[in-house]
Order: structure tokens, then C-alpha cells, then sequence
């Protein structure tokens, strides 16, 4: 290994005691490979096969905790004991090549595809879906704790609540899509009912090596969209329970500050201000090259490096730095490329026609999006 990387390699110790063996995570991709039924197909398992190698921590795709909130094709399942099976052998193929096995738990809310659901519900009754009653409410919150049952019968190292990108959870935190007027119109109450939910059933298996996160996005668009004031609070917040991470979604590492705080400091460096000594934080955005993410991580913003379109076209990025040969790491994708880097048909699809969520393409390069 280039001495320089040398840092991204050092151990972590999470709050629980868990030692985390490097700094660098694998980010929830949506590979659209499940089969119908949310089961391992193979396509997702070729896709998992050598990804993980020389990973800290490898995060799944957005995988759904109940009916009605199946927001993509192709997505996996957390739901019954039908979908146990396949959370075992995810969780093995990851863990089998050395990284710790986490599970993102997700429900699309308003963002669930009619065609895909049988009926689409939310907080309030927004962009077509229907408000949940309070008791569809509790039963959503009840639905994230049984994911987390699964994955812990499954034998994943931890998973991580996705309340980021717009889906269900961020719309309870958002004035811009609860309306409510019951008590949860509190912005606070449902996530901190999920994560309240998934910590008691850590503590009923008696796992406090069981590795809990939690997924946000700091900012949104629109007079009523989230503001970094709102991120920080949420996070005040959730630095009261017992999570070990908190990780931020971002389309771009340096973005600066919208609205809501310092416009002159990054996003990441204002969040990490607040989590720094407390609570370990993820930081991600459009990194590539082995170069973007040591820079990343040097500016001390983040205890852990996520990197996911990278790993798309460099199925064993963190192995290619760890052995010296950080100069293979391709940072666009070729169209023509026969092997299509492993990816599953579906998604390489939607690679060839390009977009802002997806790698660069070949000669065209990466333009951040102003979010």
C-alpha cells in the first residue's frame, strides 16, 4: 500500500465497543436486482460477490419493511420469514469477504410506485398517496423493529434506518409533506418512534454489539423544505439514543450550507461539529479516485468514507488501494465495456443512458447538482 492511504486503513471503535478494522464504507446501492418477491436473485448475487472486500462496512441496498412502501423494482425484502433465507445469504456473501454486514431498513411512503404497491400512503395525503391513521402509523414504526428482528436472525453485524432521500421517514421530519395535526405531526416523533423501536429490540436479543445507524439528508428545496436549523435539531436528537453512527446523504461532500446556519461551512463540517467525540459520522458524496476519498477524509469532517458509484465500476475499489494499485481505479463508466463491470441488467441500462445519481460517463464527466 501507498503509505499516503495509510490513514483511510486505521481501525474505528464505534460507542458500543465494536471495532470497525478501516475507514471506508460501502454505500446503500439501488441495484433494481431482487426478484419479485424481494428475494436473492443471482444477478444481486454476482453484483454482491466482491464488493465488500477490504471494507469496514458494507451498507445494503434500501431493503422494504412492509407492504405499500415499495418504492423500485428489483428492491429487497425485510417483510416475513419468506425473506429470510435471502438475509442470510447476503448477509454471508459480505461478511465473507471481511466486512461487517449492514442492512438499511426502508419504506417509500408517498414515494412508493402505484404500480408496484397496492395502495400508496403517507403522512399526509400528498402527491396522490393517502394520510396513514395513527394506527398505520404505529404499525409502520412496529414494521422497522421487525426488520431489525430479521436481520439480527438473519446475522447482519447491524442495520441502518433510511431516513434520507425523501421517503417516508423524511417526509414525517419535513413541514413540506406532514401535515398532520395528530401527534405525529411532530417532526420528531416518528423518527425517534423508529429508532426507539429498532434500539428495544437490540435490547431484547441482548446484542449490544448489534451495529445501529441512521440515514439523513441535511437540506431540501422549497420555502417549507428542511433547513440545516431542522438537520441539527434532528440530530441532537438522535445523538440521545444509543446509535453508533449517523450517516449523511449527499450528491456532493463539500456542498456548503443552504439555509438554517454558517453558509460559509461545508455541510459535513457543520453536522461534524455537532457529532464530533459523540457519535461516529459517515460522510459521502461523489468521491472516485483514491485521491478524492483520502482528501475527503483529511478534511476531518467524517470518521468513515462512503463511496458507492466508485464501487459500481470497481467491484474491489478498497482492495485495489490496500494492495498498491490505486492507479486501476476507473472513475467513468464505458458503455462498451463487454463484462458491464458486474452490474445487473437493469441498472446497466439506466447507466448507459447517464444521470446525475449514477456514475459519469466516459468523457463527459461529473457536474454537481445545486441541492
Amino acid at each position: 500500500m501507498n503509505p499516503k492511504y495509510q490513514p483511510l486503513f486505521e481501525p474505528y471503535t464505534l460507542n458500543n465497543g465494536v471495532r470497525v478494522k478501516n475507514r471506508l464504507t460501502v454505500a446503500p446501492m439501488t441495484h433494481f436486482a431482487s426478484n419479485e418477491d424481494g428475494s436473492l436473485s443471482e444477478q444481486e448475487r454476482r453484483f454482491l460477490q466482491h464488493r465488500a472486500t477490504d471494507f469496514g462496512l458494507f451498507i445494503t441496498a434500501a431493503t422494504l419493511v412492509a407492504k405499500g412502501g415499495k418504492a423500485f423494482a428489483g428492491q429487497p425484502e425485510a417483510v416475513a420469514e419468506k425473506d429470510l433465507p435471502s438475509l442470510r445469504e447476503v448477509a454471508r456473501i459480505i461478511q465473507g469477504q471481511g466486512a461487517k454486514a449492514i442492512l438499511q431498513i426502508h419504506h417509500g411512503g408517498a414515494l412508493s410506485l402505484p404500480e408496484l404497491n397496492d395502495r400508496v400512503t403517507a403522512p399526509s395525503a400528498i402527491n396522490g398517496a393517502e394520510a396513514l391513521t395513527e394506527q398505520e402509523v404505529q404499525d409502520l414504526v412496529n414494521a422497522f423493529a421487525h426488520a431489525t428482528e430479521l436481520a439480527i436472525r438473519a446475522g447482519f453485524d447491524g442495520v441502518e434506518i433510511h431516513g434520507a432521500n425523501a421517503y417516508l421517514i423524511q417526509q414525517f421530519y419535513s413541514a413540506q409533506t406532514n401535515l398532520r395535526t395528530d401527534p405525529w405531526g411532530e417532526p420528531l416523533a416518528f423518527p425517534l418512534a423508529v429508532v426507539d423501536a429498532v434500539i428495544a429490540v437490540r435490547e431484547k436479543h441482548q446484542r449490544p454489539d448489534f451495529i445501529l445507524g441512521y440515514r439523513f439528508s441535511p437540506e431540501e428545496a422549497g420555502e417549507k423544505g428542511l433547513t440545516m436549523k431542522e438537520t441539527l435539531s434532528l440530530v441532537d436528537g438522535l445523538m440521545e439514543k444509543s446509535l453508533q453512527y449517523l450517516h449523511v446523504s449527499l450528491w456532493d461532500f463539500y456542498k456548503k450550507v443552504r439555509r438554517g446556519a454558517d453558509t460559509n461551512l461545508a455541510r459535513m463540517a457543520a453536522i461534524h461539529q455537532r457529532t464530533v467525540g459523540k457519535i461516529a459520522l459517515i460522510g459521502v458524496g461523489n468521491l472516485f479516485s483514491a485521491d478524492q476519498v483520502l482528501a475527503a477524509y483529511q478534511t476531518g469532517w467524517a470518521e468513515f468514507i462512503d463511496v458507492g458509484k466508485t464501487v459500481m465500476l470497481n467491484p474491489q475499489f478498497a482492495k485495489l488501494i490496500a494492495d498498491g494499485r490505486e492507479n486501476e481505479i476507473v472513475v467513468e463508466l464505458d458503455p462498451a465495456r463487454p463484462d458491464h463491470y458486474g452490474i445487473p441488467d437493469h441498472l446497466w441500462q439506466l447507466c448507459v443512458q447517464g444521470g446525475d445519481w449514477l456514475p459519469p460517463l466516459k468523457g463527459k464527466g461529473w457536474q454537481p447538482l445545486d441541492i
